[in-house]
C-alpha cells in the first residue's frame, strides 16, 4: 500500500513569499537600467546690512521654487531636455541649519546627470541674483557637479535583499490574517463534520431495539388502519 502524502506545513506561504520576492526583486534590479545622480551646491549669503537668519529663511523658500516653470526654463537649453521631463529628474533639498541649498539631477547618462544639476542650479542663482538688491541675499554657486562613477540605483543583490524582506512580510501577514482551516480528515477517510451514524452511538453489548408495525387485514377500514398498534420485540 503507498503511503499518503503529508499536507504542508501551516507556515508555508512565509518561505514561498520570501523566494517570490527574492526572485522579483534579483530580476529588478538585474533588468533595470541603472541611474545616476549628480548634486551641485549653491549657498545664500547675505550683505552687509542683512542678518545670517534672513539668509537662512530665503535659501529655505530658493529651495522651494528651484523646479518651479520659471527656473526649469532658464535651465532647459542647457540641460538639453524639455521643461516637463526636467522636472521629473532634478530635485532641491535644504537644511534648517544651513543656508545651503543641494540640487541633484538625475538620468542614465552620468555626464548627462551632472549637466542637469548644474544648469538648474545656474538658473536659479541667475533668477534669484536679479531680486538680491531687494532680498539683501543672493546665490553663488558652492561647489559644480561632476559626472559620477557608480550608480545611484540599488544593484541586484541589494533588490533581491529588498524584495526577499517584503515577501517575507507579505506572507506572515497573510498567516495572521487567514481565517482558521476546517479540521482535517482522519486517517480513516471520513467526510469532515460526518455525523456518526446511530449503531456507533448504542453502547456496547446492547442489541438495537427493533419495532414492527402490524398491518391490517384484509377487508379493515381506515379506522383499523389508523389504529395499527406497533408491538416491540428484541432483536435475536
Amino acid at each position: 500500500m503507498r503511503g499518503r502524502l503529508l499536507p504542508p506545513p501551516a507556515w508555508w506561504p512565509l518561505p514561498a513569499c520570501a523566494l517570490l520576492g527574492l526572485a522579483a526583486g534579483g530580476a529588478y534590479g538585474v533588468l533595470k537600467a541603472p541611474e545616476y545622480a549628480a548634486t551641485s551646491y549653491v549657498v545664500a549669503v547675505p550683505d552687509d546690512t542683512t542678518e545670517p537668519a534672513t539668509a537662512l529663511g530665503f535659501a529655505q523658500a530658493y529651495a522651494r521654487i528651484a523646479t518651479s516653470s520659471a527656473t526649469l526654463a532658464y535651465a532647459q537649453p542647457r540641460a538639453g531636455l524639455d521643461a516637463r521631463t526636467l522636472r521629473t529628474q532634478v530635485r532641491a533639498e535644504t537644511s534648517p541649519e544651513s543656508p545651503m541649498i543641494a540640487i541633484t539631477g538625475t538620468s542614465k547618462s552620468p555626464a548627462q546627470a551632472a549637466d542637469i544639476a548644474n544648469a538648474v542650479a545656474d538658473a536659479l542663482s541667475l533668477s534669484s541674483n536679479q531680486a538680491a538688491k531687494n532680498t539683501g541675499v543672493q546665490l553663488l554657486l558652492f561647489n559644480q557637479a561632476v559626472a559620477p562613477t557608480d550608480p545611484a540605483s540599488p544593484s541586484a543583490p541589494i533588490s533581491g535583499a529588498v524584495g526577499m524582506c517584503a515577501g517575507g512580510l507579505v506572507g506572515g501577514l497573510w498567516l495572521l490574517t487567514r481565517p482558521a482551516g476546517r479540521r482535517r480528515a482522519g486517517d480513516a477517510g471520513d467526510p469532515v463534520g460526518a455525523a456518526p451514524s446511530r449503531l456507533d452511538r448504542e453502547p456496547a453489548g446492547e442489541a438495537p431495539e427493533v419495532y414492527v408495525t402490524s398491518l391490517p387485514a384484509q377487508g379493515e377500514g381506515a379506522d383499523s388502519v389508523a389504529g395499527a398498534v406497533k408491538e416491540k420485540e428484541p432483536a435475536r
